[in-house]
């Protein structure tokens, strides 16, 4: 794998990762290079890739608890899992994804990053038998689907995060008798960041 192209960090990146903002310019850069060839980023994104996807995920590490367990469910380039990985070096990350091509970008770029608290798994959400105190997920599913993978992943007292767009509060409505039967006990849509955009996010309570 090799790392070539750079796109440089908007100045609020400085304020989300600190001294870790060189790590977290590797991984762009890796997501340019990379993740442009095998097909998990799209080639046009690639000046948008600061603003439209690694700030988008990680506006919302304040809210995950200090050395809390995560898993980012359908993981796909590592967003938003890898992007609080490299944010959060306190918290354990799991990386579930099903597909073997992208399990394996995951593995080199945690490689080349080192990063010691990520692992990732191969599986679909339904394979896996253990819970989490926060499940994540962007970018994967309208929200009744996302539910059943992703609640059942989540420990009594944590949450889930779906990192969600402007129909959010629309999802809620369809999905809440889903969400309620599968244990929710709070349903809230909150916006994260000083970006133009915020990123909204479906947090739901168990």
């Amino acid at each position: 794998m090799t790392v070539s192209r750079e796109t440089p960090p908007p100045p609020e990146a400085a304020g989300v990762f600190a001294s870790r903002l060189p790590l977290a310019e590797r991984f762009v850069a890796i997501l340019a290079d990379a993740g442009v060839e095998r097909g998990l980023i799209g080639p046009r994104e690639v000046p948008r890739l600061w603003d439209r996807h690694v700030l988008n995920s990680a506006w919302v590490v304040p809210r995950v608890p200090e050395g809390a367990s995560v898993a980012d469910v359908g993981s796909g380039a590592g967003l938003p899992g890898l992007v609080w990985a490299v944010a959060r070096p306190d918290l354990s990350v799991t990386l579930i994804e099903p597909l073997l091509r992208r399990t394996v970008f995951l593995e080199e770029t945690v490689a080349l990053l080192g990063l010691d608290n990520v692992r990732v798994l191969r599986a679909r959400a339904e394979e896996v038998h253990e819970t989490f105190e926060i499940v994540t997920a962007r970018a994967v599913a309208a929200l009744d689907k996302l539910a059943r993978w992703c609640l059942p992943l989540v420990a009594p007292g944590g949450s889930m995060l779906a990192l969600k767009g402007s129909r959010a509060q629309l999802e809620v409505e369809e999905a809440s008798p889903t969400l309620r039967r599968l244990g929710a006990r709070s349903i809230v849509v909150t916006s994260y960041g000083d970006a133009e955009i915020p990123t909204t996010v479906v947090e739901v309570s168990t």
